[in-house]
């Protein structure tokens, strides 16, 4: 888990860190959910009357009550880049992958896409997909719901489309701290749901998944969670099921360089990777149990930055620049040489930087009681061969957190840039 930080509560294209709410106009045309989202509401009040005082009166039939900043919050699904890749990170996730269907090409690609991409709109508005909505989430508003959508290196012969498959796009080299299981791993397709609320995060994964129909199957899906927007007394960098405060050093959307280290760039090869990204995505297990019984002060030597507060060990703040030359009394580096932080720096590693933007999961208990948990680590970059790998193969050589994580399952994927009006996402691949 390299030491680049997580993005805080923004909306897509906003630099991490500076909360928006994006709320809609009094005068704008309510969606369905919103127009209905009171109707239960008003049955259970109406029942609770005479009963606990400390229930509220429900609005007025004709005065729909407005909804809160966490359900209102909406990212644009057309854009220059994708959504859920600078938006803020949300409280619920699903990644998931899909195969082809045997028998299903290029044609039945585009169809799916252009399926996917409708009902990604509409969902994101806060609309019901288009045909059979389950209601799951009619209640509810965006809840900043964003869906993401990318190609596996498979995905181009399954296609016929080898020619157009990215050179980035080469598979990732073995590490030695993998212990991947293969059925969780790679894909044809991918998708990243994102959203402040369960239900709409689960609303939006099931639509998409029947939209599938007969053209693509599930491969695997894995859910993660984040804490909630408001959770705290101020809006601060994300902490990891460790403890520890994960993600520090995150490039910012507002750095002169942040486009050229995670965007492909517009006149980039091949073209239709225009203003995309490559997500490498990596199930990274926790061993807690080992974790816990190390001493506070053992953790932050691994990580090389104080628990409490995210400050490194050489002083200051969370944002202080870290000595690594500093030593203390007896002439012993404060920063260990291997610790976590120190190895993942970008200035240790070429240049080398990633946009991380993880999700925490916690599966249940093994039969020893163990807990399954850990992090869906999801990380962004122009070129994964100039970003991720040099860092791994660094960590995979010598970082003291290795004793206490196992690599559990990966992907990569090639995510095409944001669809225009009008369009679906890889069409310029896809009808090219």
């Amino acid at each position: 888990m390299p030491d680049q930080p997580t993005p805080e509560a923004t909306t897509e294209n906003t630099p991490p860190g500076e909360a928006l709410s994006q709320k809609p106009s009094s005068g704008g045309v309510l969606s369905r959910r919103r127009l209905l989202g009171t109707a239960g509401a008003t049955g259970l009040a109406l029942g609770a009357a005479g009963g606990a005082a400390g229930y509220a009166a429900a609005p007025a039939a004709d005065k729909a009550a407005p909804l809160t900043s966490l359900g209102a919050d909406t990212v644009m699904f057309h854009g220059k880049h994708q959504p859920g890749i600078t938006t803020a990170l949300q409280a619920r996730g699903h990644l998931v992958a899909f195969d082809l269907a045997a028998g299903a090409g290029r044609k039945e690609a585009a169809a799916l896409l252009r399926r996917w991409s409708t009902t990604a709109q509409r969902l994101m508005a806060g609309e019901a997909a288009a045909q059979d909505d389950t209601d799951v989430a009619r209640d509810a508003g965006p809840s900043s719901l964003t869906v993401t959508f990318g190609f596996g290196n498979s995905f181009f012969a399954r296609t016929g489309l080898e020619k157009q498959r990215p050179v980035a796009l080469d598979p990732l080299p073995d590490f030695s701290s993998d212990h991947l299981d293969k059925t969780r791993s790679n894909g044809d397709l991918w998708v990243q749901i994102g959203a402040d609320d369960a239900l709409v995060a689960f609303h939006a994964l099931r639509t998409l998944q029947k939209d599938a129909g007969s053209a693509a199957r599930v491969r695997w899906q894995m859910n993660g969670f984040n804490r909630s927007p408001g959770a705290t007394a101020q809006p601060m960098t994300a902490r990891n099921l460790m403890g520890q405060i994960d993600g520090t050093r995150n490039p910012k959307p507002t750095e002169s360089d942040f486009d050229r280290r995670i965007f492909v760039p517009a006149a980039g090869d091949p073209a239709w990777m225009a203003n995309g990204s490559y997500a490498v995505v990596r199930r990274i297990r926790m061993l807690l149990d080992d974790w816990e019984k190390l001493s506070v002060k053992a953790q932050e030597d691994v990580i090389g930055r104080k628990k409490s507060t995210g400050a490194p060990l050489t002083g200051g703040t969370e944002t202080t620049a870290m000595n690594l030359d500093k030593t203390d009394a007896d002439g012993n580096l404060v920063v260990p040489l291997n610790a976590h932080a120190r190895i993942t720096r970008p200035d240790q590693n070429g240049g080398a930087a990633m946009l991380r933007r993880p999700f925490s999961f916690h599966d249940g208990f093994d039969t020893d009681g163990v807990p399954d948990a850990g992090l869906l680590f999801v990380c962004w970059q122009a070129d994964p061969l100039r970003g991720f790998v040099p860092v791994q193969r660094k960590l995979d050589r010598g970082d003291a957190m290795s004793t206490y994580i196992r690599h559990e399952a990966s992907g990569l994927f090639a995510v095409p840039g944001g669809a225009a009006e009008g369009e679906y996402v890889g069409q310029r691949l896809l009808e090219g």
